[in-house]
């Protein structure tokens, strides 16, 4: 089965699937190796881990197409891709769904800020004009080669406009052909409840540790009619904790002994990275001359 249609199914089913984010193909990886059915292609933690930058717009499509072509190399799973605008207009959105789907996404994320976006709960968010977003879907799903590419429309609408018109934007996104439909930053749970039952195609609930919208849980998601639960950077935010307290240590008292407990062990760094499956290839295209030393 390929992975968009994997992706679809799963979407479906409506159980909340819980999906983390990655920036790169170790973490993705490491999804992967704990069982999780999908990877999220997170553009906020491109942006912080590959450019040291916020999510405020830096990223380029060749940036997070190159990241995509990487993470679909290292891994078997669906992968969502984060792509922010569409990186312009309907034109771009157009080459931006091609160049995407190339690089092995399942699923591509659009959204309705003005470009240059930002992280969606950050302040100082801006949308474009509902029927200029309309046009974009419409370009993203005529673009698609493969009709089991799953669009997802985010809309930003919220903390600008209200809830109500976010959930008429999302409703219209549907009409447009979206086949998910993702209101960023709720901040309560009956909003969340709203989200779930008023718009008629699957749904996306987006967790960010110390971000707008409350955490109730993957069962009570599910009970909702939830599609999908990103936790979009908390691979991110636990490796950047994770670093600083080593660090400081090391700083600190010139030796890894007190936090030797917090890092990975030479043999799971391996594990993770696939090493006997390489040693393996290594040993099959090895040369007579060199097998004989």
């Amino acid at each position: 089965m390929r992975n968009t249609t994997r992706l679809k199914d799963l979407i479906s089913r409506r159980q909340a699937l819980t999906i983390p984010g990655s920036p790169n193909a170790l973490f993705a990886r490491v999804v992967e190796d704990l069982g999780f059915s999908a990877v999220y292609v997170t553009g906020a933690g491109i942006a912080n881990m590959h450019l040291g930058a916020p999510d405020i717009g830096l990223t380029t499509l060749t940036e997070v197409a190159s990241t995509v072509a990487a993470i679909s190399d290292a891994v078997s799973l669906p992968l969502i891709v984060d792509a922010d605008t569409g990186f312009g207009n309907a034109l771009n959105m157009v080459r931006t769904i091609r160049v995407l789907e190339r690089a092995g996404a399942a699923g591509i994320q659009i959204e309705d800020q003005v470009f240059p976006k930002r992280c969606g709960h950050f302040a100082g968010k801006e949308v474009i004009p509902l029927d200029q977003m309309v046009q974009k879907i419409k370009a993203a799903v005529d673009a698609r080669k493969d009709q089991d590419l799953q669009i997802i429309a985010r809309t930003d609408a919220r903390a600008i406009e209200g809830l109500d018109k976010a959930i008429e934007r999302a409703q219209a996104f549907a009409l447009a052909g979206a086949d998910l439909t993702f209101v960023e930053a709720p901040v309560t749970l009956a909003e969340l409840a709203r989200i779930a039952k008023e718009i008629p195609v699957p749904q996306v609930a987006n967790i960010v540790f110390g971000g707008k919208t409350p955490d109730p849980g993957r069962k009570h998601l599910e009970e909702m009619g939830f599609s999908i639960v990103l936790y979009a950077n908390a691979i991110l935010q636990a490796a950047l904790k994770a670093s600083n307290d080593v660090l400081i240590a090391l700083r600190d008292n010139g030796s890894l002994g007190q936090v030797a407990n917090q890092l990975a062990s030479f043999e799971q760094r391996q594990q993770s990275v696939a090493k006997d499956s390489w040693d393996e290839l290594e040993r099959r295209y090895e040369t007579k001359a060199a097998k004989d030393g």
